[in-house]
């Protein structure tokens, strides 16, 4: 195989870009959430895993039908700008928040700009990729969303920082106005991310293959290889257990991490997953799908067994290195294996629907960690999680076998 076989393309690079100023944008704000209702506006930890599930639950349908339609039409790229338009939307509706029910309403805004453009922006890295290097090509492409999460911690770091007194105690007041100033400040990225979709191509199927798009989700549905349902399944019980990274931030905060250290830490946990993205999602083109996201879930169940036993500090550094190191492994190897096993014509599809999968199941993940911290303690959300991804690789294991045309799985 040549290595101008294996190269990443322009479009997947360009695409990258968008998604490193996005999540520069967004995750300015998104580790500052889970605090600002709890200190701000008295919110309960149940309180915040209702905001989450609604908030990712009610984009979820948008996941599918999005990448529907731009397999439909063959329309991808404008549908995924008009997603990521939201940003501006999400950080106006936040600096206007006066309460718990106001960022519930910011959290959606934002979250159905996600469901647009989620399916569309990996079917676009899909199309653009060559076959042999598809893993990588997601690699890349986590990597710089990773990264660009990543800076826009740091960013949020170093400004909380400055208002924090020496005991990393901050006052209402003050916590109130530097995290509108950030809400703010995060909306410059969001317009450099829409910029750069003027330098993104999409590629245009012939008018005989676009006649061959079926006409309904059901028709298509019936065109699907077992293991990709298999792997659907295994999505919903996994996810079921994965509920908002908001706890993960509430956990640490429970230990004694101040708020700015809170933010640091989910700084390391995004270095990390950019990192080690690129290698990760090409060991899963070298050594198969499956061998990799096995590892993956079996990564995450000790991440979470770290969070739930953690009687320090230090157990909460490694707990999120350790789930940096699961991102990075999961991430490209499970959008390369729901390309690769698609039909041709429905990989935006299949790309929503598993995302829709992974968003519906949110809500009652997270309501189900928020009750579980709330009535029970603050490790509880974190032993279900580790077993039910335990049990989610064990399925992998024994019931996802290679298919005879496709090597990589």
């Amino acid at each position: 195989m040549t290595d101008r076989k294996r190269q990443i393309p322009r479009n997947v690079v360009m695409l990258g870009l968008v998604s490193l100023f996005a999540d520069l944008s967004t995750e300015m704000v998104y580790p500052l959430i889970p605090i600002y209702m709890t200190a701000v506006f008295g919110a309960t930890p149940a309180i915040v895993g209702v905001v989450e599930g609604i908030a990712e639950s009610t984009a979820s349908l948008l996941k599918v039908v999005s990448g529907y339609l731009g397999d439909r039409f063959q329309r991808k790229k404008p549908i995924a700008f008009i997603g990521y338009s939201t940003t501006l939307l999400y950080k106006l509706a936040l600096i206007l928040a006066v309460s718990w029910p106001g960022v519930l309403l910011a959290r959606v805004t934002d979250r159905i700009g996600k469901g647009i453009r989620t399916a569309p922006r990996d079917a676009l890295v899909a199309e653009s990729s060559p076959d042999v290097a598809l893993g990588s090509s997601f690699g890349l492409h986590k990597m710089l969303d990773m990264a660009g999460a990543a800076l826009g911690i740091l960013a949020a770091f170093l400004i909380m920082r400055q208002f924090e007194n020496p005991s990393g105690i901050a006052a209402e007041s003050g916590t109130i106005r530097t995290c509108k100033i950030i809400f703010l400040g995060s909306a410059i990225p969001a317009v450099f991310a829409l910029l750069m979709f003027f330098f993104i191509h999409e590629k245009k199927r012939p008018e005989k293959a676009k006649a061959k798009t079926p006409v309904s989700l059901i028709e298509g549905a019936k065109r699907l290889d077992k293991r990709l349902v298999l792997y659907l399944v295994v999505a919903f019980v996994f996810t079921l257990g994965n509920s908002s990274n908001s706890f993960l931030l509430l956990k640490a905060a429970k230990v004694g991490f101040s708020t700015s250290d809170v933010l640091l830490l989910y700084f390391l946990y995004n270095a990390v997953s950019s990192l080690l993205a690129i290698p990760a999602g090409g060991l899963s083109d070298r050594i198969g799908r499956k061998s990799v996201l096995v590892a993956g879930y079996t990564i995450f169940a000790l991440a979470y067994l770290l969070f739930a036993l953690a009687p320090a500090k230090g157990w909460i550094l490694a707990a999120f290195v350790i789930y940096g190191l699961y991102t990075a492994v999961t991430t490209g190897a499970e959008r390369a294996f729901i390309s690769e096993i698609s039909p041709p014509d429905l990989k935006g599809t299949m790309l929503g629907l598993h995302s829709t999968i992974i968003g519906a199941t949110l809500l009652p993940a997270s309501v189900i960690a928020g009750l579980l911290m709330t009535k029970v303690n603050y490790s509880a959300p974190f032993i279900l999680g580790s077993a039910l991804s335990l049990l989610s690789a064990i399925i992998l294991v024994f019931g996802l076998r290679k298919p005879r045309n496709i090597a990589h799985i």
